[in-house]
């Protein structure tokens, strides 16, 4: 009996190891080797931004359904650390924590910055890379711009929602700086360059790379402020989190990231300092604090900070949509009247125009106004944005006016004919009038459009109602406050002007 039961007590005890490694989950421990990802394992979902990411994230010139860059090198030396797949999400730059937060993927790595309200929300990573904020000016300021305190009253450039923007915030009251918001890290060097901006402030990864492929503009050596790239997991991920901390230790130790990071052309010698500083954990983080009672107080704080930039930022779109709207009404008449009116050769000059511009995207037509045609003249980005929406509009306001022209009955133009009027008597006196009340319901339509579609000319630098509600919602790290003020200030300009074109409307039936 004695042996029997040892022997099937020894079979148990080993199936139930076996049944235990199986299933212990590749993130608990940490191999101190890279293990073969896998077969069962899921892949790991990290999420980047591709557009314009070099050298973090980038598209693949020789196969573009594939990433390269040094944070691609990364993300895929973390999966193989936890065992498993890496798998690579698209996603905007500026949505990426909040990606995270819904769980579309499990890590976000793309030039991510380590600031302690990161730490309120995520299980955020150490940081691996150290990066420099410095400041980039035209080679003919070089000898007296060194500083944020010498541009006063001068137009400097960086990606919003970023340090920089937070830095160019604060010279702005400090030293006059007039901060200017792109999407990008492309646009900004060379708007520096063509003199649209007098300067950029970014991370020096960014700077040497644009300095390396346009030139035409000089790095100050100095440095402005020092910040660290991490990874972001949801805040629950806090063990795969240690799992990635021990990975990125382990490729620190054994040289893996520094070679990385050679590769790429984005290492140097405070690199060294700063991963000893690492595994001495000894680089400064942002305090971890948990939300309590405190929160409301904080929300409360943070709607008063932000609402009068929102405001200002409401204040340009109502401005740029009238604006917008006054150019689309008198361009799309008269291309209704060139239509209606004109000969032949006009009118299919006028048609042509109206059917490309309907037929292709604003923002399309937004980046060549603004860009594509700056060699020719280069128009400031408010005038582009109204110019270019106002084409765009005019286009749609002039099919509204030919279908109301056309509608009126032809016995009323023979008649007028006949009475002795000319052809400019009776759009005057009898077509345009008519024409008017049938075209206001679908003008007041475009016009709530155009307010809408005004927070495209944020890709030409204007911050508009939308962009500052994006640069609060992601300093935030929400959109559902920034998102309800938006909405509410939005439909605070759009709801009255739709009551006053229905009055209209109303009081014009009557008479």
């Amino acid at each position: 009996m004695i042996p029997i039961a040892t022997r099937v007590l020894s079979m148990a005890a080993l199936l139930v190891a076996t049944w235990a490694c199986a299933e212990t989950p590749a993130t608990a421990t940490p191999a101190t080797s890279t293990p073969a990802a896998r077969v069962d394992a899921p892949p790991l979902r990290w999420g980047g931004d591709a557009e314009g990411g070099a050298p973090f994230v980038e598209a693949d010139v020789a196969d573009p359904t594939r990433v390269r860059g040094f944070d691609v090198e990364i993300a895929t030396m973390l999966a193989q650390g936890l065992g498993r797949e890496p798998q690579f999400v698209q996603v905007a730059w500026a949505s990426i924590e909040q990606s995270v937060a819904r769980g579309d993927f499990t890590i976000g790595l793309s030039g991510l910055e380590d600031r302690p309200a990161l730490h309120e929300r995520f299980a955020v990573s150490l940081p691996y890379y150290e990066f420099r904020e410095v400041l980039a000016v035209r080679t003919d300021d070089s000898a007296r711009v060194h500083t944020l305190a010498d541009l006063r009253g001068r137009r400097v450039a960086t990606l919003g929602a970023t340090m920089a923007w937070e830095m160019l915030l604060a010279a702005k009251s400090a030293h006059g700086v007039l901060p200017v918001s792109y999407d990008d890290d492309v646009h900004p060097y060379s708007d520096l360059v063509s003199g649209r901006v007098d300067a950029v402030l970014l991370d020096h990864v960014l700077a040497e790379r644009s300095q390396r492929r346009i030139g035409g503009f000089v790095i100050q050596p100095d440095a402005l402020a020092r910040g660290h790239y991490v990874a972001v997991l949801a805040a629950g991920d806090s063990a795969l989190r240690d799992s990635v901390n021990f990975t990125l230790r382990a490729r620190m130790r054994d040289g893996s990231l520094e070679r990385v990071f050679r590769s790429w052309n984005v290492w140097d010698a405070p690199q060294a300092d700063f991963q000893q500083q690492v595994l001495r954990d000894s680089v400064p983080r942002g305090e971890t604090r948990t939300a309590g009672r405190d929160t409301a107080t904080s929300i409360a704080t943070s709607i008063t900070s932000y609402l009068p930039a929102l405001l200002r930022a409401a204040v340009i779109t109502l401005l740029l949509s009238l604006l917008a709207m006054a150019l689309a009404i008198t361009l799309g008449a008269g291309l209704a009247a060139g239509r209606v009116y004109g000969g032949r050769p006009l009118r299919m000059l006028l048609t042509a125009y109206v059917e490309i511009i309907r037929g292709t995207p604003v923002l399309l037509q937004l980046f060549v106004l603004y860009y594509g045609l700056s060699d020719v003249v280069r128009l400031p980005a408010f005038a582009a944005a109204v110019i270019g929406l106002g084409l765009n509009y005019a286009a749609y306001e002039s099919e509204i006016y030919r279908a109301a022209l056309e509608a009126i009955p032809t016995l009323q133009l023979e008649a007028a004919r006949t009475l002795g009027l000319s052809e400019g008597q009776i759009l005057r006196l009898v077509r345009g009038p008519q024409a008017l009340r049938l075209a206001l319901a679908p003008m007041t339509n475009d016009f709530v459009a155009l307010l809408k579609d005004s927070s495209l000319v944020s890709v030409i630098t204007v911050v508009e109602l939308t962009k500052q509600t994006a640069i609060y919602a992601t300093n935030a790290g929400s959109w559902a406050i920034p998102g309800a003020l938006c909405a509410i200030v939005y439909l605070s300009m759009s709801l009255p002007l739709s009551h006053m074109a229905r009055r209209l409307e109303q009081r014009w039936k009557i008479a």
